[in-house]
């Protein structure tokens, strides 16, 4: 994981990861807020907002949008030092999301007749591409950890990933989401119930060769990585790679 992935890899990769991470997004607030800076690029309308919390940066697809104006952004994903090279500048935190209300229609109309952004857009692969239908955030029961000196939950794995560096674990989880055939690999999330979604510690990404669909309950045995990076803004603090499933 640590090996520099090609260029074109990285972006087919980002942009699933980032759409997944959307569809998670579901649940959480509008961001709303006054418009108080406007920068129009190819296939995007970056926005500097003034709001409950202070000022933050959002992109949005390209929309008609003034300043002064309030707006809301559904399905808010935040970035951290999210780079954009169109615009040659380094933010850090950024929110992605979709405009509501009239700003989205008038988005829409702007849109109509234009070039894909595909063809036009650097910052293509950081576009939040959120599914029709949503799913609700999956809540799991406690199960029985997996037996043997290598079995962990996941809250340990996550936990304690500085000790369990490079070592091999086994870990018994429901499937939550996956990302399949992306660089060769399927991409897993797996919870058992134990740890804090507040603090991340309630699931745990795993790489294999192997395919469960969500719903399924795995034994996943793999290789515990640390500070991975994949480029374009995505780094996971811990992950399980090269796991082989067991049912």
């Amino acid at each position: 994981m640590k090996k520099a992935f090609p260029r074109m890899a990285q972006v087919a990769l980002c942009s699933v990861l980032l759409a997944a991470s959307v569809a998670w997004a579901q649940n959480a607030p509008p961001l709303k807020g006054e418009v108080l800076e406007v920068k129009d690029v190819p296939g995007y309308t970056y926005l500097r907002l003034k709001t409950a919390a202070g000022e933050t940066w959002a992109a949005v697809t390209t929309a008609g949008v003034k300043t002064g104006t309030t707006v809301s952004i559904v399905n808010p994903t935040t970035m951290q030092n999210f780079q954009s090279k169109v615009l040659n500048r380094q933010f850090d935190r950024i929110v992605f999301g979709s405009l509501d209300g009239p700003a989205a229609g008038a988005a829409s109309m702007a849109l109509k007749g234009a070039p894909t952004t595909a063809a036009v857009s650097p910052d293509l692969q950081m576009r939040p591409m959120a599914p029709a239908t949503a799913a609700p955030a999956p809540v799991v029961a406690k199960l029985a950890k997996a037996s043997g000196p290598e079995g962990r939950s996941v809250a340990e794995v996550v936990q304690t990933r500085t000790t369990l560096k490079d070592k091999t674990v086994l870990v018994r989880g429901q499937v939550v989401k996956v990302n399949a055939g992306i660089m060769g690999k399927n991409w897993l999330h797996l919870q058992d119930g134990s740890g804090s979604a507040k603090d991340g510690s309630n699931d745990v990404l795993v790489t294999s060769s192997e395919l469960a669909k969500v719903g399924d309950i795995v034994q996943a045995r793999g290789t515990v990585r640390t500070d991975v990076t994949l480029g374009q803004g995505y780094a996971y603090a811990v992950l399980i790679e090269g796991a082989t499933l067991r049912k």
